[in-house]
């Protein structure tokens, strides 16, 4: 494929252990490279800029929504695909990357994605296929809203990939809990703007939804050990948010 029609934008903050192993992956599918940083403070950007990878800074945010308009006007191929820097692209994926952007049936599509955790692909608990939009016609994109796990406006219709990029998420249990602290504490302001309550049945009734949810619904337990902390450490992730919520309704 000539490196004229795609380009891989990875966004980063704080990467220094993955991003090597991100950009050799990117390499499979083009030689058009380049980081979005969020302000890094460790040797991410050294180690892109040792491999002659451009760099970009952004300011930082706690998720990566704001940072993907930015990283996709900075691009000057027709195509993009968006990658975060725990994520891999395999060589089945950038062969079918290569035969749709040929054929231009959609203007963007989504890519199913494998969670790893614990070196295990998590098969059920509602983690398979999820699906991803990270691939993009430059001129069907209209933006890419700031909010938290929204989804971008393009014009034309989706299509759907076949073959998944891999998504090595948590890294550790410690990185697990920084997250939670994170997000949780976005995802209760959005549901305390929203008006939603918060109380001691509801703390019992979302850790214990969502652990149906994940582990028997979905059928997490048939992971084996991965699947099951995973469907734990979710169901606890949930009851957080609500002790967040909580907190902020009673010191509103």
């Amino acid at each position: 494929m000539s490196n004229n029609q795609i380009s891989v934008i990875i966004f980063t903050y704080n990467e220094e252990k993955n991003i090597n192993q991100c950009i050799q992956s990117a390499k499979i599918l083009t030689d058009q490279i380049f980081i979005v940083d969020s302000q890094s403070t460790d040797s991410t950007v050294k180690i892109a800029k040792e491999k002659k990878i451009p760099c970009f800074s952004f300011p930082y945010s706690f998720y990566v929504e704001p940072a993907r308009n930015f990283g996709i006007e900075k691009a000057k191929t027709t195509w993009v695909f968006l990658i975060d820097a725990d994520e891999r692209i395999t060589d089945n994926l950038a062969l079918e990357i290569e035969k749709v952007i040929k054929e231009t049936k959609f203007t963007y599509y989504f890519v199913p994605r494998k969670n790893i955790f614990i070196n295990k692909w998590l098969k059920h608990g509602g983690w398979w296929p999820d699906y991803q939009p990270r691939l993009i016609n430059k001129n069907f994109f209209i933006t890419w809203p700031k909010q938290i796990h929204s989804m971008p406006k393009i014009k034309g219709g989706a299509g759907y990939l076949k073959n998944s990029l891999l998504h090595f998420f948590h890294g550790n249990f410690e990185k697990m809990v920084d997250k939670t602290i994170i997000f949780e504490e976005i995802e209760a302001n959005l549901l305390f703007l929203a008006k939603k309550q918060a109380n001691t049945l509801i703390f019992f009734r979302k850790f214990l939804g969502e652990l149906w949810r994940r582990l028997f619904k979905n059928f997490g337990f048939l992971d084996g050990k991965a699947g099951i902390i995973e469907g734990i450490y979710q169901a606890f992730s949930k009851t957080i948010t609500y002790l967040y919520l909580y907190e902020k309704s009673r010191s509103f």
